[in-house]
């Protein structure tokens, strides 16, 4: 399944950027995030993995990120995986002529199981929450950034 999503983000480019790439920030715009360690490579690195850690409601979450891309401020893009899902996202920031910044997701997801039967019934609902993360980090990046 792939897809993609955008939101415009009232602020500019090298500000929104510089929020999005600390990784302080994520749990103030992903809700349920409670930690991120590296366990191999070096922070930003193409290759590198960190183990994220998130709780969903009474659902504690595991997954690894491993960095496919990192050329911020244009791109950057790393795999998710968890149990019975593989998840690509290529996040993208384009300056606009008005100061304002273009925050595009590409979004691949491979699912197995029981996971993969959710993905055939609801496909909205994965394009739905991405769209919510894009939401909420643009709330988050005016507010921090309106200060």
């Amino acid at each position: 399944m792939k897809y993609s999503c955008e939101i415009i983000i009232d602020a500019p480019r090298d500000k929104v950027v510089a929020l999005f790439d600390d990784p302080d920030n994520l749990s103030k715009w992903q809700p349920g995030f409670v930690s991120m360690k590296i366990i191999s490579g070096n922070l930003g690195e193409v290759g590198s993995k960190s183990e994220l850690k998130y709780k969903m409601g009474k659902r504690d979450i595991e997954m690894v990120e491993t960095i496919t891309a990192y050329n911020l401020p244009e791109v950057f893009s790393a795999t998710y995986e968890a149990k019975n899902v593989w998840n690509l996202v290529e996040n993208r920031f384009s300056e606009l002529e008005d100061g304002k910044t273009l925050y595009t997701t590409n979004n691949e997801f491979k699912m197995k199981g029981m996971m993969k039967l959710m993905a055939w019934m609801m496909p909205g609902a994965f394009k739905k929450q991405s769209a919510k993360y894009l939401t909420y980090f643009k709330e988050f990046a005016e507010k921090e950034l309106a200060c």
